[in-house]
């Protein structure tokens, strides 16, 4: 099986009764592949002009560094022909864009050429409605004793998908979640998040996004193997077999690993009571 590192893993350690031997796994790894962290998101009341775009690779499991891509140019173009460069902090692989235009429900292309091979994504730009309100119990959580908060919003009457990430200051790593509205459409809908850890006093960071249809399909999928893997944040290992939108034009089989994407979001800070 091959096994890919994106960001974090943690090792499981071995033993076998009272012996204490070194194990080394021989595990088998691939040529890098290139990893873009496309996500534009517009929060609201802002004009949304700066952007940023984020490349690296894949390293091999025991690599606690992750390797980011240098000297790759990388731009986004809109259905009307503005094309927006985004250019490279040096050395960082963080791409930026200070003039970024988003629009409701435009379309753009993502290019980015590496290494003489060019990668390409299309997605259109989502919107969201605005949370409506967060409201707190202090015995929810599967326990019935933990703090629990619940935040709303009005789904308006057309197709829609969501996601919120949960960002408590207890947490190394956000908490995200996907929904959508089949048998909802139209009506008020909320999100929940508790942790027996949550004190008075703690901070919850809450960004509520509006995602394409396809791109809630790809979180769902990572979400779900976060899960199935012990927990944590989806983009800490996301697998090789849950590919994005991003193709590789000049190398099909060449894939990258991430997803462009475009979402209006709503932010919001709540302070446990």
């Amino acid at each position: 099986m091959q096994i890919l590192k994106y960001i974090t893993l943690s090792l499981l350690l071995l033993s076998i009764i009272s012996c204490e031997e070194v194990i080394d796994v021989d595990l088998k790894t691939e040529t890098p592949r290139l990893v873009i962290d496309a996500a534009i998101n517009w929060q609201k009341g802002t004009d949304g002009s700066s952007q940023k775009i984020m490349l690296s690779t894949t390293t091999s499991f025991y690599n606690t560094i992750i390797p980011k891509v240098s000297g790759a140019t990388v731009s986004v173009k809109s259905s009307e022909n503005f094309n927006y460069i985004f250019t490279e902090i040096p050395n960082t692989g963080e791409y930026q864009c200070t003039t970024f235009k988003p629009i409701i429900g435009e379309t753009y292309t993502l290019t980015v050429v590496y290494k003489n091979e060019t990668y390409t994504a299309t997605e259109t730009m989502q919107s969201v409605s605005p949370i409506y309100s967060i409201q707190q119990k202090n015995d929810g959580g599967f326990s019935g004793k933990d703090y629990e908060i619940e935040v709303s919003f009005k789904d308006p009457l057309v197709k829609n998908f969501y996601m919120v990430k949960f960002f408590p200051d207890i947490y190394k790593a956000p908490s995200y979640q996907v929904i959508g509205d089949e048998y909802t459409n139209g009506n008020l809908k909320s999100w929940q998040f508790s942790d027996e850890d949550l004190k008075q006093g703690s901070t919850i960071a809450i960004t509520h996004y509006g995602v394409s249809e396809s791109y809630y399909n790809y979180m769902n999928k990572l979400i779900s193997v976060a899960s199935s893997s012990g927990g944590g944040s989806p983009f800490q290992t996301p697998p090789a077999t849950v590919r994005g939108n991003i193709v590789n034009q000049t190398n099909i089989n060449n894939y990258a690993l991430g997803y462009f994407s475009l979402s209006e979001v709503d932010y919001q800070n709540y302070i446990i009571k």
